[in-house]
């Protein structure tokens, strides 16, 4: 028996426009299922269901009374959360901080507009830790949120509770951001399709600036069509970005739909963090993922070495700067995370002649890397170093340790946050069953050019078609 949540947000959309399901049925089934299941993986920090209900009528009465239901907009009636992290006029929104447990949001952002005006259903906001800075979503506003795939693990994060939410069944797709692999990582430990999209593609306003070009907004899905429809709806530029991508032909959606062709692929694993191992199951994953691709008929050759790890102490110093964006009132510091003010008072303390040498660094080194890496269509990567790890494993330690625990579990994704260059997870492979008999995601990345975002979505769709993971579903699927 088909189930609503089964259903992709394409096929949602479609049922919507042909009157086989209606918005509001749609959005009761979600409501009902996040009512039983969000307790368990703590995708949302704030349920809209009074909101949802009110749209999902809207929405419904739109199709009654359309003479051509088709020319309604792609996601007309399809629930997509939103991250805590981004604004939404009327809605409550933490950041995943106690400091602002009490904030409503004022402004839509950018890619929240556009989500409107797709169609979307707002069903709520999805959890995010401490102003989105760690790898994990544990906070002090909500519970941990879980890869549903095994609920002693962690979903990663930032954008931890919208890959739980679309993992456990709880959204058709999801809305994420992607600063240093936030969107990647929690697609890889949820077993999902993941798109950190080129610097400039999104507008990340008019709120949250784009100073340092490291973090962008992106899909996340079950599937590369679904992710590919949701970034047609997010790729627009506003005025006033800092940043804008190359023009692309056509739509990313129709990229999915169109054989990539033989490709050049370098493939590397290894990690710019010095000190950090790649387990055994991300190397399966790894090997797994380069035996396809040749299989497929492209040709995969070793990555010359090229954004290493002396970038790594420019990285941190960044994300320290970054760490000190969110304004706090000094009486409310002591509200604050411990990796939270520990970030903070390293950003505090750097100058600005060190932040203009960290970026004249970073600039130097990709002026050399991308000549190396503009040979190639797209590079291969393990997207972590490490499998889904437990909750706790970062949040339960010291700040100094719990950051370089998060180095070690991704040493990859950051690098394509400093080049700007679009990147995916691709959840090809699934460990052997553990101890409790669940299998457990490990995905790999694929980077490709500046610009390069539909190369990705061919190459990914043509990888989903030769060893597709749709109908792997974790057990809490069927509660």
């Amino acid at each position: 028996m088909t189930h609503t949540h089964d259903l992709t947000a394409l096929a949602l959309a479609s049922a919507v426009r042909v009157r086989d399901l209606s918005p509001v049925e749609i959005v009761d089934h979600y409501l009902e299922r996040m009512e039983r299941v969000n307790p368990q993986v703590g995708a949302y920090v704030t349920v809209t269901a009074e909101l949802a209900r009110e749209q999902a009528l809207r929405a419904e009465k739109q199709v009654l009374d359309t003479p051509d239901p088709t020319a309604l907009p792609p996601f007309h009636g399809v629930p997509i959360p939103v991250k805590d992290l981004n604004m939404v006029n009327g809605v409550r929104v933490s950041l995943g901080s106690k400091v602002f447990t009490e904030l409503t949001g004022f402004a839509d952002d950018n890619v929240v507009v556009l989500l409107r005006q797709a169609g979307s259903v707002l069903l709520g906001k999805t959890s995010t830790p401490e102003f989105g800075l760690p790898c994990y979503t544990e906070n002090a506003v909500a519970p941990p949120a879980r890869t549903p795939w095994d609920l002693s693990r962690s979903a990663g994060g930032s954008s931890g509770g919208a890959a739980a939410a679309v993992a456990a069944g709880l959204a058709p797709i999801a809305q994420g951001s992607d600063g240093g692999g936030s969107i990647r990582i929690p697609s890889s430990v949820c077993g999902l399709f993941g798109i950190k999209p080129t610097r400039g593609r999104v507008s990340h306003g008019p709120i949250v600036p784009d100073l340092f070009g490291l973090s962008t907004n992106g899909p996340i899905a079950r599937t590369v069509r679904d992710a590919a429809a949701l970034l047609d709806v997010m790729a627009v530029s506003m005025p006033g970005d800092l940043y804008r991508a190359p023009g692309v032909e056509g739509t990313f959606l129709g990229y999915a739909d169109r054989p990539p062709g033989r490709l050049k692929i370098a493939r590397s694993m290894e990690p710019a963090v010095p000190g950090a191992l790649v387990h055994p199951d991300c190397v399966a994953a790894y090997e797994a993922a380069t035996a396809l691709l040749v299989e497929l008929g492209h040709e995969v050759v070793e990555l010359p070495p090229v954004l290493g790890p002396d970038l790594v102490p420019h990285f941190e110093l960044l994300w320290g700067v970054m760490a000190t964006l969110t304004p706090v009132p000094p009486e409310s510091e002591h509200l604050l995370q411990p990796l939270t003010r520990w970030l903070r008072e390293r950003g505090n303390a750097t100058s600005a002649p060190d932040l203009f040498r960290a970026h004249a660094h970073l600039q130097a080194a990709l002026r050399a890397a991308f000549p190396i890496m503009n040979e190639f269509d797209a590079i291969l990567h393990p997207t972590l170093a490490q499998p889904p790890a437990p909750v706790g494993y970062f949040h339960d330690q010291e700040p100094a340790e719990n950051f370089e625990r998060q180095k070690h579990f991704t040493p990859f994704c950051a690098a394509y946050n400093i080049s700007g260059q679009p990147a995916v997870n691709v959840p090809l492979h699934w460990t052997e069953p553990g101890e409790h008999g669940q299998s457990l995601p490990i995905g790999v990345m694929l980077a490709g050019r500046l610009g390069g975002e539909g190369t990705l979505i061919s190459l990914a769709a043509q990888l989903e078609e030769a060893r597709p993971w749709i109908d792997r579903k974790p057990d809490l699927w069927n509660a």
